[in-house]
């Protein structure tokens, strides 16, 4: 169980109160047991992290009392309540008020154990949601973020941290959709350049006859449609960090004027015999091996020993596959703060599915895949699934959560509007509202 989670489990009866922590205790989880709910109050409140389990009937305040307390000071705290069989339809009621399930007494211990693990996994996707809220309302003082935890990603922050604080030229070498731009960031976030600006030029989209002119700037009449000085992005960049992408791409007629520029620190704009001072560092990413663009004369030696100062090599996917399901889950995340949507969490067989796939286009095509699941889009990578490995009752459930996700947002998340709509009952919506984690109006929940 995640370090950090927690569970309260109030009942008033000892004997039972004992026995559940215990089983809970033994599956794993952290549990703080309670009498009543007053004396379990104290520990409660927004930030609080873990779920709590409560009996309903319970002398002083009730379990549908301390429902109501949550409502007001910690809404997103998931809420198990424990009832006896004839409080079904209070605890069906409690559901509709926000409660996240409910158990009937007499209970076995791994229906318990099954409700709590599932109620911490959504209350941690609400938490990692919420900071990756903080960290986004905070982007521009926080470096990005490279995860994984594969051996070879552990090195890449190693390397970054090492020469992140110097002005070491970097050159940055992985497939296309590897997060070669990521990794330039955080060279420039955590170095002494960080307020200073971070220039980005796409080697392969500029056209040979203009590169020049946006390399290095140009003078008012320096050429023909040349109405006013330009600042090229090596000027732009001074004092920052000045990033080649694709640089396998560059022109051979630009790389020697580039090599000029690394080796004297000075440039000049076209149609100017003005030396001006170039202070920026460069890191340069490529794919493939230099070595052989260098060996069929496509570019120069020289360039490249003064670029590969330090070389940073990001593996495909493919070879790191204990990244994979950290990235999706964190893009999950984030697709769900940007497009103010739920996020899915995902099964076991998910999780399996998503770390057998290649990936050929790596990152970029996991992020892609990411968004489409969280905007709940089925198609073949949306949710990463083969169609083989799934069962009917899979695939029904996928297509049900699509439809009533689009029937909650045409009624704006009105249950009741969206029954209507879908010629279902209220009850056995929101059961299903509740099975697929969707989002409705706060008063319904």
């Amino acid at each position: 169980m995640t370090t950090g989670l927690q569970v309260i489990f109030i009942e008033d009866d000892e004997l039972v109160r004992r026995a559940s922590v215990q089983s809970l205790q033994l599956a794993g989880f952290e549990v703080a047991g309670h009498g009543s709910v007053e004396a379990a109050s104290r520990s409660i409140d927004a930030s609080f992290p873990g779920v709590i389990v409560s009996d309903i009937r319970l002398p002083g305040a009730s379990g549908l009392d301390l429902l109501a307390q949550c409502r007001e000071r910690a809404p997103e705290v998931p809420i198990i309540l424990v009832t006896g069989h004839g409080d079904i339809s209070m605890a069906v009621q409690a559901m509709r008020d926000g409660a996240y399930d409910f158990i009937e007494k007499p209970f076995a211990s791994e229906r318990l154990i099954e409700a709590v693990r599932r109620a911490l996994e959504r209350r941690t996707l609400v938490l990692e949601n919420q900071a990756l809220r903080r960290e986004l309302a905070g982007q521009n003082s926080v470096a990005p973020r490279i995860i994984g935890r594969s051996p070879a990603i552990e090195q890449v922050r190693r390397l970054i941290a090492n020469v992140a604080p110097t002005d070491a030229s970097v050159l940055i070498n992985g497939d296309t959709g590897a997060g070669k731009e990521l990794i330039a960031r955080s060279l420039h976030d955590l170095s002494p350049r960080r307020d200073k600006p971070f220039i980005a030029v796409n080697c392969g989209a500029l056209p040979e006859q203009m590169f020049e002119s946006e390399m290095f700037g140009y003078e008012a009449g320096a050429f023909t449609g040349a109405q006013k000085r330009r600042v090229g992005k090596l000027e732009h960049a001074s004092g920052g960090t000045l990033f080649l992408d694709e640089i396998e791409s560059m022109p051979l007629s630009l790389q020697v004027k580039l090599l000029r520029v690394l080796q004297d620190g000075v440039l000049e704009r076209l149609g100017s015999n003005q030396p001006i001072r170039a202070n920026c560092r460069v890191v340069a990413a490529a794919k493939g091996d230099m070595a052989e663009h260098v060996a069929d004369g496509t570019f120069r030696r020289d360039l490249l020993y003064r670029l590969n100062v330090v070389t940073i090599t990001l593996p495909p996917l493919a070879e790191r596959r204990e990244d994979i399901v950290p990235l999706f889950e964190h893009f999950l995340l984030d697709a769900a703060v940007r497009y103010e949507r739920p996020a899915p969490m995902l099964t076991d067989r998910q999780r399996a599915q998503l770390m057998q796939r290649d990936w050929p286009g790596n990152v970029r095509e996991l992020r892609n895949a990411a968004d489409r699941m969280v905007l709940g889009v089925i198609d073949d990578t949306a949710v990463p699934l083969d169609a083989e490995t799934q069962s009917l009752k899979e695939r029904t459930e996928q297509f049900e959560r699509v439809v009533i996700a689009e029937a909650l947002e045409r009624c704006g998340g009105v249950v009741a509007a969206a029954a209507d709509r879908l010629q279902l009952g209220k009850a056995t919506l929101y059961e299903k509202i509740k099975r697929y984690g969707l989002a409705v109006k706060g008063e319904e929940r």
